[in-house]
């Protein structure tokens, strides 16, 4: 597998300019309204980028002290932000015949196991994150293995491409392979090391990682707990009620828990900065408990499709919710394929979801939830210059249709529903192009 991400591009220069059609939001749309005031759309601009950050946009060319970059004609958007996706399953997506728990016995544990090996777990997170790049993701919410190589690893390509990261080693302490297993002492060295060694430094978070409540014995999850507890600038990541016979088995596993999500919430995992994978079968009082506690859920459509999971209540949905691939159950690290599938979860739902609601998921709606909208989500002065050029079409069925497109929601819808990394042109992390 290879991508252009190593390609070596002249480094950035200090100030330099980019014209193309700018798109953004300035608030969250409203749901099912395609006429929206939070849409920013400055077709023909330019956006002006210093030291690696944006300092404004103007529809007059800038002065010959910028270096110009000409992208007339094509959409320019923030960087994408997938809030939910694991490293070390490139190598099974698409695997055939099995729902959420046969799929983890049968090819993520044994994929993961390979991560052990330093070398490995190198060569998959260079794979990883030039793949996530190749596809306009430039920030992401990322699984590792149980090994802590794997997510140094990812820390340390992560900082070598500039690139907004949060990981974290995963803990799983019962219910999973040899060599899938840590214990609470040795887990909660390595995070602490992890967490000095590379947290808050440069664009790099650490994220407390349960892989999800079974794999983890009470006393593991107390020690997640207490972790999140002694620094709240730390992320918590996990998965929550993606499949109904996980929700029976945690049912079984902890009944004293009022639910899934009470098994988190009694040891202070549900937190600001907690993001819960899937959470499609939460009943009411745990989606009012992740509002109150400001929390996220990463919505996954591909993965729950093609796992045959279940599908997300978006509209009903109280609390942020932001987009995630989840790859490898997902099938493409695309995140405008993954919300040509949102579409279709809510579609089966009864209910339509707009192009700006799935594409405010993925930048603004991401970026806030993660208490990052100062930094990266958008096209305004202060933010990171991370962002994509996209061709509005590419191949003659997609030309069609964008031709045929009425006004601006038609375009981009379209533009979401046909487009996948093909449509990719070029890709910018703190200014400086790494596609």
């Amino acid at each position: 597998m290879s991508f252009t991400t190593q390609k070596n591009f002249e480094p950035a220069p200090r100030r330099w300019a980019l014209r193309g059609d700018l798109l953004d939001f300035t608030a969250a749309p409203a749901w099912g309204e395609v006429a929206s005031a939070a849409v920013r759309f400055d077709r023909d601009h330019w956006l002006l980028i210093e030291d690696g950050r944006i300092v404004g946009r103007q529809a007059h060319e800038p002065d010959a002290s910028w270096v110009r970059k000409d992208h007339a004609g094509q959409l320019v958007l923030p960087g994408f932000i997938d809030t939910h996706v694991h490293c070390p399953q490139l190598e099974v997506i698409g695997s055939y015949g099995t729902e959420l728990l046969d799929w983890l016995e049968r090819y993520t544990f044994p994929s993961e196991c390979a991560f052990a090996d330093p070398a490995r777990s190198r060569a998959g997170a260079e794979v990883f994150l030039d793949a996530l790049l190749a596809s306009g993701t430039t920030a992401a919410v990322v699984f590792a293995t149980v090994h802590k190589v794997s997510a140094e690893a990812l820390f340390q390509g992560a900082m070598a491409r500039g690139m907004r990261l949060i990981t974290g080693k995963v803990l799983m302490d019962r219910h999973a392979p040899d060599g899938l297993r840590d214990d609470v002492t040795r887990a909660e060295r390595d995070c602490v090391d992890l967490i000095q060694r590379f947290h808050c430094q440069g664009r790099l978070s650490y994220a407390v990682t349960v892989r999800f409540a079974p794999t983890s014995t009470p006393e593991q999850l107390a020690m997640a707990g207490a972790l999140c507890r002694a620094d709240a600038s730390l992320y918590m990541q996990t998965h929550v009620a993606e499949n109904r016979a996980e929700v029976e088995w945690v049912a079984r596993l902890f009944p004293e828990a009022r639910s899934y999500l009470d098994v988190y919430e009694r040891v202070g995992l549900v937190h600001e900065r907690a993001v819960l994978a899937h959470g499609i079968w939460l009943d009411a009082q745990d989606k009012v408990l992740i509002a109150e506690r400001g929390a996220q859920v990463a919505h996954c459509p591909s993965s729950n499709l093609f796992l045959g999971s279940g599908l997300f209540d978006w509209s009903a949905a109280p609390f942020n919710v932001s987009l995630a691939s989840d790859v490898g159950g997902g099938t493409s690290l695309s995140l405008p394929r993954n919300m040509g599938d949102a579409y279709k979860v809510q579609a089966l739902r009864g209910q339509r979801l707009t192009a700006w609601t799935a594409l405010h998921a993925a930048t603004r709606g991401a970026a806030e939830a993660l208490q990052l909208g100062h930094e990266i989500g958008g096209l305004s002065a202060g933010q990171a210059a991370d962002l994509c050029v996209w061709d509005w079409a590419q191949g003659p069925v997609a030309a069609a249709r964008d031709a045929a497109a009425r006004e601006l929601h038609e375009r981009v819808f379209a533009w979401m529903t046909l487009a996948d990394e093909r449509n990719l042109a070029a890709c910018y992390v703190a200014g400086r192009q790494r596609v």
